[in-house]
């Protein structure tokens, strides 16, 4: 049985555009509604609709498409996408001292659901804006760690909530000296950021993930990736 999109009725009523469709939003953005209409790359899945439900600073949308199970039946599904763009994340590594870069700052998601008080240790990380991903994280650490960094080892990509979230991280890692922190780091204010930058011996920050004071999915990875594969393998 093949599936093909719906048509409307020719006498349907048109709804008042929302903001971000046929009319610019609060960023001057338009057709956001249009995300995933257009895909095709598998045959079993046909997108029906795609709703703007939420066009905040990111983007909410309510999708609904046909897909058919692998028993060959075909069933009608909706899911809500979040959809904040894609991001970085590095760790920097200093092997002669056994050092590594991190940060703590508020989060206030994990503090609603909750961490006792919020202020998550993490791996510097950005979304992308409008660089590529080496452009970006290199801008992330000059930002949040105050530190140029040199040659980057890229780790791996990964969708870290795919159930909900477009988001797709690309993981870095590079090497850094104490010459290399040029800057104080701690993030833009002007953008609400306040980050403590943290220089802790890797063993610390490798048992920091099994005692729970180190929560966060992304540096997780890239600590445990260090460890087992990376600079400090062997070592832990």
């Amino acid at each position: 049985m093949t599936r093909t999109p719906a048509i409307p009725a020719a006498d349907a009523v048109p709804a008042v555009p929302r903001p971000g469709t046929s009319v610019p939003d609060s960023r001057g953005r338009t057709a956001l509604d249009r995300t995933g209409r257009q895909l095709d790359r598998n045959a079993d899945v046909v997108v029906r609709d795609v709703e703007l439900t939420s066009d905040g600073w990111h983007v909410l949308r309510r999708t609904t498409f046909d897909y058919r199970r692998r028993d060959g039946r075909w069933t009608t599904q909706q899911r809500e996408t979040y959809d904040r763009g894609n991001g970085a994340t590095i760790l920097p590594y200093d092997v002669e001292r056994g050092t590594v870069l991190l940060t703590r700052q508020f989060r206030y998601p994990v503090y609603v659901n909750d961490h006792p008080d919020g202020m998550l240790v993490e791996t510097a990380a950005g979304l992308l804006d409008d660089d590529d991903p080496e452009t970006a994280i290199r801008r992330e650490a000059g930002e949040e760690l105050g530190v140029a960094i040199g040659p980057l080892t890229h780790v791996f990509d990964v969708y870290m909530s795919p159930g909900s979230v477009t988001e797709r991280v690309h993981f870095y890692a590079a090497p850094y000296t104490p010459a290399d922190r040029t800057a104080a780091g701690g993030g833009v204010e002007d953008e609400g950021e306040d980050i403590e930058v943290l220089e802790l011996p890797f063993t610390d920050a490798l048992a920091m993930t099994r005692d729970g004071r180190i929560a966060d999915g992304k540096t997780i990875m890239l600590l445990q990736w260090a460890a087992l594969h990376g600079p400090f393998a062997g070592r832990a």
